[in-house]
């Protein structure tokens, strides 16, 4: 029997494990897909000669990262690749505002547009490079994070805190417009912080903005070697090597509770699976509360709150395999990893607002990856390995533009959505569509096929509005990995702090586990679950 059982082997999984099998613990990760990763995999599936990321692939935050620093995945295989710059947003007028890890041509870049607006984004950096320690911890750290925000206090002191908490509630479009003259700087901010489902009007969205291209302005936005499952594999060699186990094509539908406690899980093939210390769930938050675990053991107030979870929006992802680099009108885009697609801030509050009313955007925000630039293992020599994603809303009613898109995401719709995201890549690279030498569609269904947690598509674990962050995630008054299950952890994107790679909601799972671990409970575990394996798996009434 192992001391923990985590269910899903998605990067929050892997990271909880190590920490644990760190620890001493024996772990045991059970994934229910055929091969691990959950939203960090890569394949071949486009074209045989392409490795094309089938999630996620730029990974600031894990660069970031203290947790994954400590862990010295580059031991265990993984190496990080740069482009030579971080983000291009180009206009159609053919200008481009271009992040670069060096804050000079940064700076170069965004003067094209407004004298000045170079020194402003310089003063933006400085504070960054002010705070960055302490922010960082306090991201990273379970709810509250009192010493984080205690130095974060005494550095800024009062007036200095008020000025720096309110420049974070901003929206986006606010906080553009109070720092920049000209649109550069404006859309290096806007189209980071629309990374996230938030409106160039949502609050917060100006922190989630600056928070992420500063991330791209100190770390780069780098990708593993390889694929981005590489960086997977670099947890799973490192857990192997401390003793722990992983397990791929183990669903599991249950969470074996008794007297208060979590003591295992069951899987959808009637196996039990007994966990000594702890149950870790890297699962969506509507799958673990009323799903894995019955309502019966859960408190009524959580499962109201439960009815006002909100899911981040809907996402298309198109891969492709091109037989030459993007042709951009503008040469600065030809040197980004990412790419934003965008003509303003107004277009963007344009399809911010379609996805509102539930409508189909007719000129969707693409974030363009240019995965061969970043790292030139992933296609032949000459050709380009590219992906674009773009959200939509996660119940559609309408189309606003005029091919009748449904929604059912049947593959009239699916073709009809990949075409209109070309076309726009069209507007900034003439002769895109010339070099796709195969594409491939993942739309919102076949996103969820791929990894149950990107429910309708989702990507973030749920809204990253402010409404659902901090101890209001996943509901209000929570924050914390742990549940009301006593030795169950909530170890997902849906805890604090939310989406991205960065093994935050792991890291903060297992290490809540580990305090509250205590003597087993292993003769108890093993009598329910043999009891429940001679039953079929077949949950019998609590007493």
């Amino acid at each position: 029997m192992p001391d923990a059982v985590v269910i899903g082997a998605g990067p929050n999984g892997l990271v909880a494990a190590n920490l644990l099998a760190d620890a001493g613990w024996s772990v045991q990760v059970l994934e229910e897909q055929a091969e691990p990763g959950g939203a960090v995999r890569h394949d071949r599936g486009v074209d045989p000669a392409f490795v094309n990321d089938l999630f996620s692939s730029f990974y600031p935050l894990a660069a970031a990262s203290p947790i994954l620093s400590k862990l010295g995945l580059e031991a265990f295989g993984l190496r990080w690749s740069h482009a030579p710059s971080v983000v291009a947003h180009p206009t159609s007028d053919g200008r481009c505002a271009l992040l670069d890890r060096d804050v000079d041509t940064t700076a170069r870049s965004l003067d094209a547009f407004a004298p000045g607006d170079g020194a402003a984004w310089r003063r933006l950096y400085e504070t960054w490079e002010h705070v960055r320690p302490d922010l960082l911890d306090a991201l990273f750290t379970p709810f509250p994070p009192v010493k984080s925000t205690a130095r974060l206090a005494l550095r800024l002191r009062t007036g200095g805190a008020l000025r720096l908490a309110r420049t974070l509630a901003l929206p986006v479009r606010r906080m553009g417009e109070e720092e920049f003259a000209g649109a550069g700087g404006r859309l290096l901010l806007a189209g980071n912080a629309l990374h996230a489902d938030l409106a160039p009007e949502s609050a917060g969205s100006g922190g989630f903005g600056w928070l992420m291209a500063m991330l791209g302005q100190s770390y780069g936005f780098p990708v593993p070697a390889g694929g981005s499952g590489e960086l997977a594999q670099a947890l799973i060699r490192r857990l192997r090597s401390r003793g722990g186990t992983v397990h791929c094509g183990r669903r599991v539908v249950e969470v074996v509770i008794s007297d208060g406690r979590a003591v295992g899980v069951r899987t959808e093939d009637g196996d039990c699976v007994a966990a000594s210390r702890a149950v870790l769930a890297d699962v969506s938050v509507p799958a673990l509360y009323g799903h894995l675990v019955p309502a019966e053991h859960l408190p009524a107030q959580l499962l109201a709150d439960l009815r006002n979870f909100q899911w981040d929006f809907g996402t298309v992802k198109v891969d492709w395999a091109l037989d030459g680099p993007v042709p951009w009108q503008a040469e600065q885009a030809s040197r980004a990893g990412t790419v934003h697609l965008a003509d303003g801030v107004d277009e963007l509050t344009r399809f911010a607002a379609q996805i509102a009313m539930r409508q189909v955007p007719d000129r969707p925000f693409l974030i363009f990856g240019q995965m061969t630039t970043s790292d030139a293992s992933r296609s032949p020599r000459g050709t380009e390995s590219a992906w674009a994603y773009t959200h939509v809303p996660r119940e559609i009613r309408a189309d606003a533009g005029e091919e009748s898109i449904s929604g059912a995401w049947s593959p009239d719709d699916q073709n009809l959505m990949a075409d209109r995201m070309e076309r726009e890549v069209e507007r900034y690279a003439p002769g895109f569509r010339a070099l796709i030498r195969a594409r491939r569609i993942l739309a919102p269904p076949t996103l969820e096929a791929l990894d149950r947690n990107l429910n309708g598509g989702a990507i973030n674990g749920g809204t990253t509005a402010l409404h659902q962050q901090l101890f209001f995630r996943p509901t209000p008054g929570t924050g914390r990995p742990e549940t009301p299950v006593s030795r169950l952890f909530l170890a997902s994107a849906g805890a604090h702090p939310g989406g991205g790679v960065h093994g935050a909601p792991g890291a903060n799972a297992a290490r809540a586990a580990l305090r509250g671990s205590r003597p087993g409970v292993l003769a108890g575990a093993q009598r329910l679950l043999a009891v429940r394996d001679r039953t079929g798996g077949k949950r019998r009434p609590q007493r």
